[in-house]
């Protein structure tokens, strides 16, 4: 079994909307944690001081966006949190479309396979279904972001994204090898090459050794990459001939979810 972290924080606005900015960054970074964050993460993360990391967590505990476990102190998505989601997922309903097409994934492979969406610079995994096989890794998890790159579904979102647009993506993160170790510009594009001409991405235990990713593109109406489904397990189960059988099935679905969500989820 394979441990997974949020993730950090590279970030604060410094201008007027300094506190709107400091509320969604914490919002963000706590509902990034599967089993929560203690106050002494969030500052470490944040860069924030204890005292205003534990003002604002408190305020949005009183607010019902987060919720503090009795005991660790460790803080947690509120109930708040789970009503504005279900008010918003009449507009983004992604989710419920993709979620028979990601259970089918890992009914039929026995991995854990997941659906992801690209927001900015980042990926965020909205969807995962357990497989039958009984070794999982959990570095992906609800909720948890990764930096366009990283990871099989930030892969596969920068390699089908225009060129111009990965360019400015390196500019802007030219420190991504340092947070995470084998995306330096250079292996990472060559990475970028080889899955567009694969046509599916292939992490090679390059966040967690032995724990694998593969990961296909899902299309919106104009023609852009926004989602990804992503299969994760184990080197043995994910390499050699197997891989490419499972990159077809990853692709298969993908087709499929880009088709379905063409025509409104239908």
């Amino acid at each position: 079994m394979v441990g997974s972290r949020p993730a950090t924080i590279h970030h604060v606005d410094r201008d007027g909307t300094q506190v709107v900015g400091r509320v969604a960054m914490l919002l963000r970074f706590v509902t990034s944690a599967e089993g929560g964050v203690t106050t002494a993460e969030t500052v470490a993360a944040t860069g924030l001081t204890r005292t205003t990391a534990h003002r604002l967590l408190s305020a949005l505990a009183r607010e019902g966006l987060l919720d503090s476990e009795p005991g660790s102190g460790r803080w947690h998505a509120g109930p708040e949190l789970f009503v504005l989601g279900r008010v918003a997922t009449g507009r983004f309903d992604v989710v419920e479309t993709a979620r028979p097409l990601v259970r089918s994934l890992a009914a039929r492979t026995g991995e854990s396979a997941f659906l992801s969406v690209r927001r900015g610079d980042e990926t965020v995994c909205l969807l995962r279904e357990e497989g039958s096989f009984p070794v999982r890794s959990h570095v992906l998890h609800e909720g948890i972001r990764f930096p366009l790159g990283v990871a099989s579904a930030g892969l596969v979102l920068l390699a089908f994204s225009p060129a111009a647009d990965v360019d400015d993506f390196l500019r802007r993160h030219p420190d991504l090898g340092t947070e995470f170790p084998g995306h330096t510009e250079t292996p990472l594009r060559r990475r970028l090459r080889e899955t567009t001409r694969r046509g599916f991405a292939v992490n090679p235990g390059l966040l967690v050794e032995g724990s694998w990713g593969l990961a296909a593109p899902v299309f919106d109406r104009a023609g852009e990459a926004v989602w990804a489904l992503t299969l994760t397990g184990i080197q043995s189960r994910l390499s050699g001939a197997r891989q490419r059988e499972l990159g077809g099935l990853l692709l298969d679905h993908a087709h499929e979810l880009t088709g379905r969500l063409s025509r409104g989820g239908r």
